[in-house]
């Protein structure tokens, strides 16, 4: 066994210069992991570039309009980032700019046109004399860094590569590969923190919460806060049961006019839930609830629900003037950050109620999104950033990895999942982790619910 006291060696590798860019939606931790991969490489006599937001300022470049020092990017250095690991926010900022929005299957990757975005990130990079690039976000980022890669693949031999490194981050932690995503833990603590404070409120005043959080396709951090929370009820989209779903057609409210599919020239129809069978449930806790005499209590739900949510029900959920701005994308979806739909919700469980017979009751409608993306980290959170920031040095510069996304098994241990075990190929998108209603966590929830009779 070795000096467990040692420093370790330096390894010898072609790595001199990386980027580091972070694109999407802030998240806790965002610089424990910028931190600790421009500490581990500047100690080690490698030059750190912390590009400022995003693929931004590198999909605008030109030849002739080069990148600038404290504009387009910034030196990292070890010797100035004593606290900042701690600290909240980004320290190179964040965009959603995406070079390979594009190029949605991979024979895409041999048009010129399409992958012209992907080309002049790689000439701006290469204008920096970077060696490598390691990308920190979502899902959408990992499927741009995996076509980055995929473009360089068919370079011409004699061109350079840049190397390629992902750091997964989302605070709905729906990402395969990693078990948990850094920043999600402080997002549930600050949100379970808010739910037992309203919890104690309801009690106090006889009274119901209706609670929107983030959480688009996977309900991750609608179970963890409401767990952690003492909720009385958690629906997520993955919830939602066969018999709930149904279809209409798409209307643009811009325009009043029906959606038309551009293949078969007919009207485009949309998947959208039975709203008022979500509502029943919820009616059916608030009396299990009352029969053992808690009068109040707080109930979570995920935003993607409201993705779905009937035309005549979001034109509810809204003013006449947010309705009309409503646009749907090309699957018929709307955007749910822009939609608060527990009010709604609320008015419906009352009339639920009524229905059986039940006085109606005070149910109060809130919506949290972004006061949880950059809160002040939990030291979980540092130490799993400082990890996965510190792996991303040790994959390029001790191990010579490309293409791979830095991960950790249960004990932090390091991992190197290969990008093509983490994009479905076919779309070129990164595979989903959605919460199985057969899962462990998932049922934890329904185990600490008031049971129904």
């Amino acid at each position: 066994m070795g000096n467990a006291l040692a420093t370790p060696e330096k390894p010898n590798t072609r790595i001199q210069r990386v980027a580091i860019l972070f694109s999407g939606g802030p998240a806790p931790a965002a610089n424990a992991v910028i931190g600790s991969a421009a500490i581990a490489f500047s100690q080690n006599g490698i030059e750190v570039l912390g590009i400022h937001h995003g693929y931004s300022h590198l999909m605008h470049y030109t030849p002739e309009k080069r990148l600038v020092e404290g504009k387009a990017y910034r030196l990292l250095h070890g010797d100035t980032l004593e606290q900042v690991r701690s600290s909240a926010g980004i320290i190179i900022g964040t965009a959603r700019a995406n070079p390979g929005k594009a190029l949605t299957k991979e024979e895409d990757l041999n048009d010129p046109e399409k992958a012209a975005p992907l080309r002049t990130v790689y000439e701006a990079l290469r204008s920096l004399e970077v060696d490598a690039l390691i990308s920190i976000g979502g899902d959408d980022t990992l499927t741009t860094a995996a076509k980055f890669k995929l473009f360089q693949d068919r370079l011409p031999k004699d061109q350079p590569r840049i190397a390629v490194v992902h750091l997964p981050k989302t605070i709905d932690n729906d990402y395969h590969g990693i078990d948990f995503t850094f920043g999600y833990f402080t997002a549930v603590e600050m949100l379970a923190t808010q739910l037992r404070n309203l919890l104690a409120d309801g009690k106090a005043a006889g009274a119901y919460y209706l609670v929107q959080v983030m959480g688009r396709k996977a309900g991750w951090l609608a179970y963890g806060a409401a767990i952690a929370g003492e909720a009385a009820l958690v629906i997520s989209l993955e919830d939602i049961p066969k018999e709930w779903w149904k279809t209409e057609v798409t209307v643009n409210p811009k325009t009043g006019k029906e959606v038309m599919d551009r293949e078969t020239g007919k009207p485009q129809m949309r998947n959208v839930i039975d709203v008022r069978a979500m509502t029943a449930r919820i009616a059916d806790t608030i009396i299990a609830r009352k029969a053992v005499g808690k009068s109040y209590g707080v109930i979570v739900l995920a935003e993607g629900i409201g993705e779905y949510f009937p035309l005549e029900d979001l034109h509810k959920c809204v003013s006449e003037d947010e309705f009309a701005a409503l646009e749907p994308d090309s699957f018929g979806h709307f955007p749910v950050s822009q939609i608060k739909f527990t009010g709604r919700i609320a008015r419906l469980v009352n009339q639920a109620l009524a229905d059986r017979g039940e006085k109606p009751l005070k149910i109060n409608a809130l919506q949290f999104g972004y006061e949880v993306r950059c809160h002040h980290p939990t030291a979980f959170d540092i130490i799993l950033g400082s990890q996965l920031g510190v792996g991303a040095y040790r994959a390029l510069a001790e191990n010579g990895l490309d293409g791979v996304m830095v991960s950790v098994s249960g004990d932090l241990s390091l991992l190197y999942p290969r990008f093509e075990d983490l994009i479905d190929m076919s779309r070129l998108r990164a595979k989903e982790r959605l919460v199985s209603p057969d899962c462990d966590f998932h049922q934890l929830a329904r185990y600490l619910e008031r049971p129904l009779t």
